[in-house]
C-alpha cells in the first residue's frame, strides 16, 4: 500500500469550534482555497465550507491533517460530491471578475 494512502486512512475527522472565534479541524486531506470569507477543504469525511468574517489561517498541517482557523465563524457546511464542481466554479468565476 502506498504512504499516502496509509497517512490517509488514519485521520480522525472532528470540528472543535471555541466561543465561535476558533476553529480546530482534524482529517484535513486538502485545503482548496480560503480568502477572508470562506474556507473550502476537502477532508476524509468529503468537502466542508467555512463561511464567516475575518476569517484567518493559523495552521495547515497536511501530514498531520489539521488545520486551525481563526475569526468569526457563522457556518460550516458539509457538501455533497457533485456541489464541489459548483463550488469550484463560483470560485473561479471570482477570480475572474
Amino acid at each position: 500500500m502506498d504512504k499516502a494512502k496509509e497517512v490517509e486512512n488514519t485521520f480522525n475527522h472532528s470540528i472543535q469550534i471555541g466561543e465561535r472565534k476558533t476553529l480546530y479541524i482534524t482529517g484535513v486531506k486538502k485545503l482548496e482555497n480560503f480568502d477572508n470569507e470562506e474556507f473550502f477543504l476537502e477532508s476524509v469525511l468529503g468537502y466542508i465550507l467555512i463561511k464567516g468574517e475575518e476569517l484567518e489561517l493559523i495552521k495547515l498541517d497536511t501530514f498531520q491533517g489539521t488545520l486551525s482557523i481563526k475569526g468569526k465563524i457563522n457556518s460550516v457546511n458539509y457538501l455533497e460530491e457533485g456541489n464541489k464542481k459548483i463550488k469550484t466554479e463560483s470560485v473561479l468565476s471570482k477570480l475572474f471578475k
